[in-house]
């Protein structure tokens, strides 16, 4: 390894030779993609082979994929490689329909933990760390993905999985653990284990901490450092794409640096679907270019973000993407308003002695929408009137500003909103449907 670069030749590469590494791949990539089912009718039905590609900016000829499409084709209509060279498969975790699935060659785990290794490697994890993951292991990527990557890199590895807060700082502290993963609102209730258990974070060998699988402020990353003590790391992935990885921030914190050389990122108008300039908002589209077995291209990921204009400080020239503002199908509009949750969450992070936890429910009564806001006290207690009925008016005039409309707000005691171990459920829709 060559200094903070796990891959000096691939991670600094010029523009122009690493966009030549792009349209290469992609004619590679259609290549395997019209051996499938889906892809195989789609791309001959607009005339698009290997030949058509000259560069990367041919990759408008592609029609665009969908969750839909996915789920339309299960499980294996996608798949342009040998089944028999298959050796596991995901899945996301619908709850509605067919879940999306993605199969993978021994080629694609490889090089997939070569990028998670190569994430972790950029933030200062090394073979001499142990690093502790604390998600689900099974179908959802998120752990095998960081497992691979942390055993690619030479670290020592605690295979926790999700859950069981007590036991997860037994380890850390029995075990060493020096770099965490973590879902950001488990990240947070961690750290309030920690208070309960009169364990101070700040006196385990804990140093590092990648967060990501949902969306997450940068008030509450700056929270999370606070409580734990560490430095944590905005990470990007979604099962479609691999898994976690995609996208990582460095060291600089000012964005995640996208993998150009295992996908091709655009960001588009979310109505029109033309393409955005660079610092504007949009959906972010990506296409893989290093998988073997179940390639996908010009995949709508609902997720909206932006490319951060110029370059970055720590030298690498892959393109960095904002952290994710929400999502088109995560956002609700009520009384004629778009509202995504990560306006609210980043109001509430605001205000000293609220916990992390919130929810926000949608109601018709008498006819009109009605959106009411509950989110957990920390130590204040719900006894004390006067400062709460304050902090209410406080916070409603907040959120109004945001997001322009005045929704109410319940201040309540803290452990009474439902948990998940999984991404937390934030939005629950009970408005009576026409």
């Amino acid at each position: 390894m060559n200094g903070e670069y796990w891959q000096p030749e691939i991670e600094t590469m010029p523009r122009e030779d690493l966009r030549r590494l792009q349209a290469d791949k992609l004619r590679r990539t259609i290549e395997i993609a019209l051996k499938s089912p889906f892809y195989g009718s789609r791309l001959r039905g607009c005339g698009v082979t290997p030949e058509t590609i000259r560069s990367v900016d041919d990759i408008r000829k592609i029609p665009f994929t969908t969750k839909k499409d996915l789920r339309d084709n299960y499980p294996f209509g996608l798949v342009g490689g040998n089944m028999k060279e298959a050796i596991r498969i995901h899945s996301s975790s619908g709850t509605t329909g067919h879940p999306t699935v993605v199969v993978y060659s021994r080629h694609d785990i490889d090089s997939w933990a070569n990028m998670v290794a190569r994430n972790m490697y950029m933030v200062g994890c090394r073979d001499t760390d142990v690093f502790q993951n604390s998600s689900g292991y099974g179908m959802f990527t998120g752990g095998l993905g960081f497992q691979y990557g942390a055993e690619r890199l030479g670290a020592t590895t605690v295979p926790a999985a999700a859950g069981n807060s007590k036991r997860q700082i037994m380890f850390i502290r029995d075990f060493g653990t020096t770099c965490l993963h973590a879902i950001p609102s488990y990240a947070i209730r961690l750290a309030e284990v920690f208070r309960e258990e009169g364990v101070d974070p700040r006196s385990t060998k804990l140093h590092t901490l990648f967060i990501g699988a949902e969306p997450h402020t940068e008030e509450q990353r700056r929270r999370i450092e606070r409580l734990l003590g560490v430095k944590a790391y905005n990470s990007f992935g979604m099962t479609e794409m691999n898994g976690p990885g995609v996208a990582f921030e460095c060291k600089c914190q000012n964005g995640m640096h996208l993998w150009e050389d295992n996908y091709i990122v655009e960001i588009v108008d979310p109505d029109t679907l033309e393409p955005v300039p660079d610092g504007e908002y949009g959906e972010m589209v990506l296409t893989t270019l290093d998988r073997t077995m179940m390639p996908i291209l010009r995949y709508r990921t609902r997720d909206l973000t932006r490319i951060i204009p110029g370059e970055c400080a720590c030298g690498r020239t892959h393109r960095r993407i904002d952290r994710i503002k929400g999502r088109t199908d995560d956002m609700f509009i009520i009384k004629g308003v778009n509202v995504f949750p990560m306006q609210v969450e980043k109001i509430l992070a605001q205000y000293h002695g609220l916990g992390s936890n919130y929810l926000i429910e949608l109601e018709t009564v008498n006819d009109n929408d009605v959106m009411t806001v509950k989110v957990e006290l920390d130590d204040m207690t719900t006894d004390v009137f006067p400062e709460l009925q304050n902090m209410t008016k406080d916070i409603q005039r907040a959120l109004k500003d945001e997001i322009l409309l005045t929704p109410k707000v319940k201040l309540v005691k803290k452990g009474s909103l439902p948990v998940s171990d999984g991404k937390a459920v934030r939005v629950k829709d009970y408005r009576i449907k026409s």
